[in-house]
């Protein structure tokens, strides 16, 4: 009978526990002979008997932690009952209560609370005693509906749930405080942990509710903040508020959560929802779940090595361990607390015991057994936030009476049997401005606008294999620290839950490598998209890059495209194999003009060199020699003054060369055409006015070069763009308009100096050097007209390479077609070099050029 009748009032007991967590702890004045006793009461609601076939399964772990909250505020009843320094001669008792969920119930079983009695308001039968303060528990609904009435009476109401923003609305709920921390940096903490594992692509189970709303909320902000998304969003129902969301959730959330490796769990209340039951069922294992503190496990175990649940991230508030909460939970048993009906039951499910014929109570129990012996899933000895929010509420009251109390005391004593707490009212201010550090050393404020941001303790949901249950501290968030600095986490000690053990990625598309950037997806989230490879010398030189960036001019972009490298400043040095060979060849060029000139000198009187004019030829090959030596100009390093010399010797040692040149061509066709000596051009021959040309016209070039010199001059230039990886050190010609007059008019002359060769090309042959003036200039024309569309062409050092090759090649051409048949005739036939053996005329010709000389 005993036992029949314990088990019907234990699953009574059980059902109304392990649903509704909504306590109400009740402080009164109780006149006694040595002082004063204030009781708290107890109550709970029980659940809608829709939801009881989807939350059986978390009968044991929902009993395990509201009884875990009630050994919590019975510890810092007794807690404070011990000390000397708060409430001295005070007692605090309590007493429990439970109401059901309906709003008539709780109306009805606050106003039982505050009378008595339910049929009399405003009456109160509670002669004994008189309730100062309520504590009431985590659901919204339940504080608010009571709040409802307490606040008729002003009666100060002190909740130990989740901080909730709505709550704080003093001009609704004056009379109501919170005992929790604020804990509004839960959406930034989350948002931190999934940057660090870049995790870019999750989904989102969000308990119904305003505080789930707000949380989805605050959270979605920061994920676009951060350029994280939602995969998708699903509001669970929790069987309190929606029965038919039980024959939904299977489907819905095993396909959705297929999409992603990672989903946000949010719970506003400790009730139970159908999401974990759905989860387990489906053994929906290699995904990670992120979660707040107010989620738990089924932690009656299921028959499985895997579990749903293992490796979960759980952030947790931050709270320093109460010394002598687990050496109290030790020492609990029913013996020590026989009126507690639940641990009579609790310790009979658990340690083997019987009951007695007599008097129904315990025997044959397990000797020493505690509850600390029991596995986690059956009771968990560690502080859940709930538990350390009923203790820092219970000490936060107790705070406020102690000052009430004491300000009370240095009033003047009315009377022996006088209440000291009158009216509840009284202890508003007081509350308003409590202060301490609990026994732990945490900072407890009542006062909203006081608290700060709670610091977050990250934990990893150890269960594998299925039962363990470890809470292992992975690391913290810190809020109020700079950014950047708030996440500390250990990730070697982390517990994956996919099968290589290893973290999963969770994201849309693959991330982009450096070299490619980001190309949006049209009609995606932002966190899809394609990689798309950097244009030429462009780079990107981290992940997921939406933009490319242009490397520098002295730069230039790997060909990963990943990174910029400095450009080497390259020219044409003479250690260059292309240096070497153009400096080769000028020198070259230059000693065989020398030796030229020198045996030109060695062999003046002879008739070959007499007969074409020897000042003229000294002079073209002295000039010749300067062009082979101006090109000398063009290789090195150059800077400003070899820039300006490049240009201007260059034109006036060719001018000079050329109308040398001409003045040569001119004297012979001339000499030619004498056939009088009275003829004016006898005159011209005889006055020496040919020899006027050279002067003419290089002063002509002076006139340009100068005018070229006076308005753009060239000037020291780099290229960054004709050589990949080089910047190359040119002389920029400046004034391209004055250039092409210098060049136009050196053309000019030799064009002239080719004309009036090939008119005297059928000239005597025998020392007569107009047909090798004629293939001379001939060169230096077809030379210099194809060195510009090449030159235009080209860049770099091979632009600087063909205007020297230009240089020697014109320049060669004039000193090989016009001396290599005067040196051939003076080395390898000097026979010929004699006036013996000519006609007449061609005699009459030497002669008189040579009397010219």
């Amino acid at each position: 009978v005993c036992l029949s009748i314990f088990f019907l009032l234990f699953f009574f007991l059980s059902f109304f526990l392990s649903f509704f967590h909504s306590f109400f702890f009740f402080f009164g004045p109780l006149l006694t002979e040595s002082g004063c006793e204030f009781t708290i009461i107890f109550l709970q609601t029980p659940i809608d008997e829709l939801a009881l076939q989807v939350i059986m399964n978390y009968l044991m772990v929902d009993m395990s932690i509201s009884y875990q909250n009630v050994l919590a505020f019975i510890f810092a009843i007794e807690e404070i009952n011990k000390n000397p320094h708060l409430l001295p001669n005070i007692s605090l008792g309590y007493e429990f209560h439970n109401y059901l969920y309906s709003h008539w119930r709780v109306l009805e079983s606050s106003l039982t609370l505050l009378t008595g009695q339910k049929d009399i308001p405003n009456y109160s039968c509670r002669r004994e005693n008189r309730s100062v303060a309520v504590l009431t528990g985590n659901s919204w609904a339940t504080s608010t509906q009571v709040g409802t009435l307490l606040e008729l009476y002003k009666f100060p109401q002190v909740t130990f749930g989740s901080f909730d923003p709505v709550l704080r609305d003093n001009g609704q709920f004056p009379s109501l405080y919170q005992a929790a921390p604020r804990d509004t940096s839960l959406a930034l903490a989350m948002v931190s942990l999934l940057l660090h594992f870049r995790w870019t692509w999750v989904g989102l189970v969000i308990t119904e509710g305003h505080k789930g709303l707000q949380f989805m909320s605050d959270l979605t902000g920061e994920m676009d903040r951060n350029k994280v998304c939602v995969a998708f969003v699903k509001i669970a129902s929790t069987p309190i508020v929606s029965y038919m969301a039980l024959s939904k959730e299977y489907v819905i959330l095993t396909k959705e959560t297929s999409q992603v490796s990672v989903v946000i769990l949010y719970y506003d209340t400790d009730i139970l929802s159908d999401v974990d039951y759905n989860i387990e069922q489906h053994l929906l294992t290699g995904k990670i779940w992120v979660t707040n503190s107010q989620w738990h496990a089924d932690m009656t175990g299921k028959n499985f090595i895997l579990n749903s649940f293992h490796g979960t991230f759980i952030f947790s508030n931050h709270h320093e361990e109460i010394s002598g909460f687990k050496t109290f939970v030790q020492e609990v048993n029913p013996s020590k607390y026989p009126e507690d009906f639940y641990l009579t039951m609790f310790w009979f499910n658990n340690f083997h015991c019987s009951f007695s014929d007599a008097d129904c109570s315990l025997k044959d129990c397990t000797p020493n057994a505690s509850l600390a012996w029991l596995p986690v899933n059956h009771f968990d000895t560690t502080m859940t936030d709930w538990s350390h929010n009923v203790y820092n509420a219970v000490y936060a009251v107790a705070h406020a009476l102690h000052e009430m109390l004491h300000q009370q005391a240095q009033w003047p004593p009315l009377g022996k049997k006088e209440v000291m707490v009158s009216s509840p009212w009284q202890l508003h201010s007081f509350l308003k401005n409590t202060q301490f550090n609990n026994p732990a050393g945490d900072h407890v404020s009542l006062n909203d606008r006081r608290k700060e941001d709670i610091n977050y303790d990250i934990l990893n949901f150890w269960n594998f294999p299925e039962g363990l249950r470890l809470k292992v501290k992975l690391g913290t968030f810190t809020p109020h620290v700079p950014h950047g600095q708030q996440l500390s986490l250990s990730d070697e000690k982390i517990e994956w839950a996919t099968e290589n053990a290893e973290m999963p990625l969770s994201v849309c598309s693959d991330s982009c490598h450096p070299g490619f950037r980001k190309s949006s997806q049209e009609g995606k989230p932002a966190c899809c998209f394609d990689c798309i490879p950097c244009p030429e010398n462009e780079i990107t030189n981290d992940t997921d890059m939406e933009q490319c960036v242009k490397c520098p001019d002295d730069q230039y972009a790997t060909i990963q495209q990943d990174h910029c490298l400095q450009k080497s400043v390259i020219f044409l040095a003479h250690e260059d194999l292309m240096g070497k060979i153009l400096t080769g060849t000028a020198l070259s060029l230059t000693l065989l003009t020398a030796a030229v000139l020198g045996l030109f000198v060695k062999h003046q009187d002879t008739p070959i060199v007499k007969a074409n004019n020897r000042a003229l030829s000294y002079t073209l090959l002295i000039s010749l020699t300067f062009c082979f030596l101006c090109s000398l100009l063009f290789i090195g390093r150059p800077n400003t003054a070899t820039c300006i010399l490049q240009q201007t010797t260059f034109a006036i040692v060719f001018t000079v060369a050329v109308s040398t040149v001409l003045t040569k061509t001119i004297t012979v066709v001339l000499a030619f055409k004498i056939t009088a000596p009275g003829r004016r051009m006898r005159h011209l021959l005889v006055s020496g006015a040919p020899n006027y040309i050279i002067p003419i016209c290089t002063l002509v070039q002076l006139t340009l070069c100068g005018i070229w010199m006076g308005t753009n001059p060239p000037y020291l230039d780099t290229d960054a763009h004709s050589e990949h990886g080089h910047i190359i050190i040119v002389c920029n010609k400046g004034s391209l308009t004055a250039f092409y007059c210098v060049l136009g008019y050196l053309g000019s002359l030799a064009l002239l100096s080719f004309t009036v060769a090939f008119l005297a090309k059928n000239l005597p042959d025998t020392f007569n050097e107009a047909k090798f003036l004629t293939f001379s200039m001939l060169v230096f024309c077809s030379v210099w007209v194809t060195f510009l569309p090449v030159y235009h062409s080209s860049k770099g050092k091979v632009m600087v390479a063909m205007e020297i090759f230009s240089i020697l090649v014109s320049s060669a051409g004039l000193l090989g077609f016009i001396f290599a048949p005067k040196c051939y005739i003076i080395l390898l036939r000097p026979e010929r070099n004699s006036l013996h053996g000519f006609r007449a005329k061609t005699i009459f010709f030497i002669k008189y050029i040579l009397s010219l000389e």
